[in-house]
């Protein structure tokens, strides 16, 4: 059961910014109060964890930043930080005021919902204590543990969750054995279901401690209790099921109960996988 358990980095331009940029460039002693117009691309990147203001404008005149396509060089261009897609060597970057993004190790028993009028445990139990009103990703069903991810970023969520983006996620699943040879390749090919056919994208035995087999399963499907039907149907029934990947983002030694901020690279990638 150890696999199961563990299932927890050009010169600037020498003219000023041009009228159809962001913004022109404006004094230092302007910064105090940021106008209508926007905010300093320099500050928004510091804000978002690209270290010091003086180190964001070294990232600029390298030549690394994009705003909505268009390379960035001059200083003190100004954006909108909610609307702006503002990227860094080729990953968006989360710029929205109070964005956040969570990963938590979702404890079996615990419902996925943010509340429940019955008074079962739920997600939203677990992060309680934030202030911001978060939303779950997707769902695992009471029984199931693992990564599920958290935010209050509503255009991300919604392509995470829509079939059409194709996010691929990693199941680590126990099963009693043994489990015969052809079982991924039935599983690789195509399994029929009540709703249709299901097809995962990868299947590896992992190991087996006495009559328990340890299967990785990777698939993009997100109907309702997949993986649990999948596995019924060729034969072997789930008796632990832990979301060990959501995309880029991966569980980890994140304790069971426990939540994290994804870091700026995690956020990206994500960003990067549903085409923002």
């Amino acid at each position: 059961m150890a696999e199961l358990d563990a299932a927890e980095p050009r010169d600037a331009d020498a003219a000023a910014a041009k009228p159809d940029d962001a913004a022109a460039a404006e004094p230092d002693d302007a910064d105090a109060a940021e106008p209508a117009a926007g905010v300093r691309l320099q500050r928004v990147l510091a804000q978002a964890g690209y270290g010091s203001r003086r180190a964001c404008e070294e990232i600029i005149a390298a030549g690394r930043v994009t705003v909505d396509g268009r390379r960035i060089t001059a200083q003190g261009v100004r954006v909108d930080p909610a609307r702006a897609a503002v990227s860094v060597d080729g990953l968006r970057v989360a710029t929205a005021p109070g964005a956040v993004h969570l990963a938590l190790n979702k404890p079996r028993g615990v419902l996925s919902a943010m509340s429940d009028d019955r008074g079962r445990r739920t997600v939203g139990d677990l992060v309680g204590d934030r202030a911001e009103r978060l939303f779950h990703v997707g769902r695992l069903d009471a029984d199931s543990e693992g990564l599920l991810l958290l935010t209050n970023d509503g255009e991300l969520a919604h392509r995470l969750m829509h079939p059409s983006y194709a996010v691929a996620k990693t199941y680590l699943v126990e099963v009693y054995g043994p489990v015969a040879r052809d079982v991924g390749r039935r599983l690789r090919a195509g399994v029929e279901l009540d709703d249709g056919v299901v097809a995962v994208d990868a299947f590896r035995l992992v190991g087996s401690a006495a009559n328990r087999v340890h299967i990785e399963l990777v698939l993009h499907e997100g109907r309702k209790h997949v993986v649990r039907r999948l596995l019924a149907e060729v034969g072997h029934p789930v008796q632990r099921l832990v979301r060990t990947a959501v995309g880029p983002v991966v569980l980890g030694s994140l304790k069971n109960g426990r939540s994290r901020h994804l870091t700026r690279h995690e956020v990206g990638a994500l960003y990067q996988a549903v085409g923002l």
